[in-house]
């Protein structure tokens, strides 16, 4: 895969944070990107912020939560636009869900903008796709869906479904000539982590982030794209502990 190859990047969650930031890390590239988020005016400003290649940014606003205007926002990209050679599903956003005041309405409003939005997108561009036999989907989950953590029972639940969503699809759709692939980010400093009251370990700048994830994306071919890779270790040894060490030692880590 080549920046400059024919054929659209579709990013959603594109107004924010990391899908934003790769965006603009698309355009310097040379590549045409479509954003897409709910609030159009955060999109529009992304073209201003691209300097010269904002001639290459089409905002696509829409609500990913509702798959019929999902399925017309990729019918105006395919149709207006291009074919989408690249789309990363980026949606998401994050809320806390202590044990102590548990409430089924945020697990419902995280699995809608984590969980939903991801499988409205692969709704309405995988038939797109497999009739061409080619594309790559990028899926972003979270290291947070390794194993469970404190504060976010809703949150790595909804990450927990990506992953295996992720590879579900990529069992599934390699034969079809789509390359499915998994993003798993730790703590990024975005808009989003930028509420978090408690430490963040390895918390790394969105710009070295995205360009570890352009870089993958472009360039590399394993299925799995992981940043910070200390603190994705680190998640994948807790993956690999019996029940009784894994809560002493998340508890000590933690401090819950």
């Amino acid at each position: 895969m080549t920046s400059g190859g024919n054929g659209v990047v579709w990013i959603t969650g594109a107004g924010s944070g990391i899908g934003r930031a790769l965006a603009l890390r698309y355009l310097r590239a040379g590549a045409v990107v479509v954003g897409t988020a709910r609030r159009g005016e955060t999109l529009e400003s992304l073209r201003a912020e691209a300097g010269r290649d904002g001639g290459r940014w089409h905002a696509m606003p829409a609500d990913l939560t509702d798959l019929e205007a999902t399925r017309a926002a990729v019918a105006r990209i395919e149709a207006e636009i291009g074919p989408i050679r690249l789309a990363v599903l980026n949606a998401g956003t994050h809320i806390p869900t202590p044990g102590r005041s548990f409430q089924a309405g945020a697990v419902r409003q995280l699995l809608d903008a984590n969980v939903m939005t991801v499988a409205n997108a692969l709704d309405a561009v995988l038939p797109v796709m497999l009739k061409r036999a080619s594309g790559t989907v990028a899926i972003n989950a979270s290291l947070a869906g390794y194993r469970g953590l404190p504060l976010a029972a809703g949150y790595g639940a909804s990450k927990a479904a990506l992953i295996n969503m992720a590879e579900a699809l990529k069992l599934d759709l390699a034969p079809s000539g789509i390359d499915v692939r998994l993003i798993s980010p730790g703590f990024v400093k975005t808009p989003l982590t930028d509420r978090n009251t408690f430490p963040m370990p390895f918390l790394m700048p969105v710009e070295v982030a995205v360009e570890r994830l352009w870089t993958a994306l472009e360039r590399g071919s394993s299925f799995e794209i992981v940043f910070p890779r200390r603190f994705a270790w680190l998640m994948k040894l807790l993956q690999l502990l019996p029940y009784p060490l894994y809560f002493a030692l998340v508890r000590r880590i933690t401090r819950g």
